[in-house]
């Protein structure tokens, strides 16, 4: 997910933000491509540097920057596999084991949506689904629904716990973020 306007960052694309001398979806790519058999880059900006990056990138359907669901609908309209992933492209830190703990607590619980969650706090932008969930999202976003909880209420949802994870889900927001993680050792 590249989709944003970025502007707690100055209103700059923050995937291609540079993060040691390489774009932050880069790093994000680098984490979450083993753990999928496809991989599509939401972006509605710079389309052209993000397909350097040698996967398809898909632009939101929903015009004026709707938000991550927008993203997510679009996904699920182009992926060719019967789950889809989010990430965003602010989380160089990603969590290796991500997919596979996502999939075995959907497949368990026979969810529609795997979210991962560190304490209390949810982090829904991080998840897995069924595109199955594809004409309850069109529908939400034609209501002008834009948030992902109050959508994915409506589903059966599991929550998976990553407190032994905790950083893979920091995400890079602002200029000093991104100055703090310049000067933190890789993972």
């Amino acid at each position: 997910m590249a989709g944003g306007r970025g502007q707690r960052m100055g209103s700059v694309d923050k995937g291609l933000k540079l993060l040691r001398g390489k774009p932050m979806v880069a790093w994000v790519i680098e984490r979450f491509a083993p753990q999928v058999d496809e991989l599509l880059v939401n972006a509605n900006q710079n389309l052209d540097r993000y397909a350097q990056l040698g996967h398809r990138v898909i632009p939101d359907a929903i015009e004026g920057f709707a938000g991550p669901l927008a993203g997510l609908e679009r996904a699920l309209a182009e992926a060719r596999h019967e789950l889809v992933a989010t990430v965003p492209c602010d989380s160089p830190h990603l969590a290796l084991d991500l997919i596979e703990r996502l999939r075995g607590a959907l497949q368990r619980h026979e969810a529609d949506l795997a979210v991962a969650k560190t304490g209390a706090q949810a982090h829904p932008v991080f998840c897995l689904c069924r595109k199955s969930v594809s004409s309850s999202l069109t529908e939400f976003l034609a209501g002008g629904g834009r948030k992902i909880d109050a959508w994915y209420s409506r589903l059966k949802v599991i929550e998976v716990a990553f407190d032994d994870e905790p950083g893979a889900f920091s995400n890079v927001n602002t200029k000093a973020d991104l100055e703090a993680l310049e000067n933190e050792p890789p993972p």
